[in-house]
């Protein structure tokens, strides 16, 4: 067992593995907007996914206290992780289980490595894991010559189609069925020629591929949902049933899981079983919930592993506000009303986690503070509007992390001609007079404007504004011209009289 990086003097680096890639979101955006395809493919199914969520989460009449409990039980844990970890893990070691602490995503992916091993398999089939997407587990294995397989629908078709996941909840939301029908007879072995794109044979397919390794493959690999640090159990939430199988199945069992994934108490189940699907697939409950606590002699597997992955997590945890980002529960409700994420998809975002909380986990995780680090355009990667805030089930005021995130970034940023510009606006505002001067300079804006009323092309370092959007002409008068003009001052007679101050 390592040792536990909580509790030393000095803060671990941030994470590393595959959390981010090497194009910033506005240039990968820019390629993704010209797929016609994956837009259309991404707004059937966030539109059908938001709409079911918003009916089940309006049967509960106790959802906004709900979603309370659940952020204020998750502050609880980040307030007292050190300790309930050390809970956690002796929970798990008393009841069979071995514990591995791993800083970053090297050491979890060696741990991995030297257990598959240990068992003699060069194979492992897996969960849905969005901490072994993090840590980048499946292509690390392969170059130690182990091959890993997954076993939920979704992710099966992005590692057949040699893809990347797009969704938290949906890796695969930006394929439909008939591209996915393509890549099932390309790539899957004993596959009928003669499949058609109905879902259900689709599904029927995946089904007889994976079985034999269900029934073959002796070491799995999951992440969790969530770890209960008072006994030590694990929870992992689905809705195929691979789940089960790769839980149950195996002889040994490897679970990779972020530390704040921990809750105090089952009695703290009751709340995210409630938020979790809701939130996520708009579903009332979860149709399989497994949970297991250590090693049960004759029953599953026999040889259970926890790795307990920080990779940046410490030092998020250590930020006093950008702790909040560590509250969430990968339920990928605010992708779902996400605007930008609905228009760019989430391979722009270049990440492990897209979306607005990939926009704050990343940076925050990974860093931002390279040279030409392109996290360092992820906080900007948003319109503000406030609908993943609504949509979080734990009250991640996802906006206001964003906004601080992008302080940060202009904080320790080099001096820069916005910068410069930001500064000459702050003299023209602190004068009344130099702000007159200003707005009558700007009256030259309307000659470039013309006809059209609007601004389409600037040069230079101002193109930066009108690659994407238009500037509207300067109007012809300002309003304080209005305002002392015989038009503003009947107006604000006639104010005063409906008013009844004459």
């Amino acid at each position: 067992m390592t040792a536990t990086p909580l509790g030393m003097p000095a803060l671990p680096p941030r994470g590393s593995g595959n959390l981010r890639g090497t194009e910033s979101f506005p240039d990968a955006a820019r390629h993704e907007l010209d797929n016609a395809q994956l837009r259309r493919n991404l707004g059937k199914a966030t539109h059908t996914i938001r709409a079911k969520r918003l009916r089940v989460t309006a049967e509960v009449p106790d959802w906004e206290d709900l979603r309370i409990a659940g952020a204020a039980i998750k502050d609880d844990v980040l307030a007292r992780l050190p300790e309930l970890l050390e809970q956690f893990e002796a929970a798990v070691t008393a009841r069979g289980g071995m514990v591995h602490w791993a800083a970053d995503a090297e050491e979890a992916n060696e741990i991995v490595a030297r257990l598959v091993r240990e068992t003699g398999s060069d194979e492992v089939i897996k969960v849905k894991s969005m901490a072994t997407q993090e840590i980048g587990l499946n292509e690390y294995l392969e170059a130690q010559g182990i091959t890993a397989h997954e076993t939920d629908l979704a992710e099966l078709i992005v590692q057949l189609g040699h893809d990347t996941p797009s969704h938290i909840l949906v890796p695969a939301i930006h394929r439909n069925r008939s591209e996915i029908r393509d890549i099932f007879l390309s790539e899957m072995a004993g596959v009928d020629p003669d499949l058609d794109d109905v879902p259900v044979h689709l599904a029927e397919a995946s089904r007889k591929y994976l079985r034999h390794k269900f029934m073959t493959v002796p070491v799995a690999v999951s992440g969790a949902n969530f770890g209960i640090a008072e006994t030590g159990t694990l929870a992992v939430v689905e809705s195929e049933g691979n789940g089960r199988m790769c839980l149950t199945l195996p002889q040994t069992l490897i679970t990779v899981m972020g530390i704040e994934k921990l809750l105090p108490d089952y009695r703290d189940l009751e709340v995210f079983l409630q938020l979790l699907p809701r939130s996520s697939t708009g579903e009332r409950m979860n149709p399989y919930t497994s949970m297991w606590t250590g090693v049960t002699p004759g029953d599953g597997p026999q040889s259970f592993h926890l790795i307990l992955l920080d990779n940046g997590r410490t030092a998020t945890l250590a930020d006093r506000i950008g702790r909040e980002a560590l509250r969430c529960i990968r339920c990928s409700a605010c992708l779902n009303v996400c605007p930008v994420y609905e228009r760019a998809g989430g391979h722009a975002y270049g990440s492990t986690y897209p979306g607005p909380i990939g926009a704050v986990l990343t940076p925050q995780l990974a860093g931002m503070n390279r040279p030409h680090d392109p996290n360092a355009t992820l906080p900007f990667a948003s319109s503000l509007c406030g609908a993943c805030f609504d949509a979080c089930p734990v009250r991640i005021d996802i906006p206001s992390l964003l906004v601080e995130l992008r302080h940060q970034k202009v904080e320790q940023a080099k001096p820069r001609l916005e910068a410069a510009a930001m500064k000459a606006a702050s003299v023209a505002m602190s004068s009344s007079t130099r702000w007159t001067m200003a707005q009558k300079a700007a009256g030259v804006a309307r000659l470039v404007a013309g006809k059209k009323g609007h601004i389409s092309s600037l040069p230079g370092p101002m193109s930066g504004w009108t690659n994407a959007r238009d500037i509207p002409a300067p109007p012809k008068r300002t309003f304080r011209q209005w305002w002392n003009s015989e038009e503003g001052r009947a107006t604000l007679e006639r104010a005063r009289r409906e008013g009844g101050h004459e």
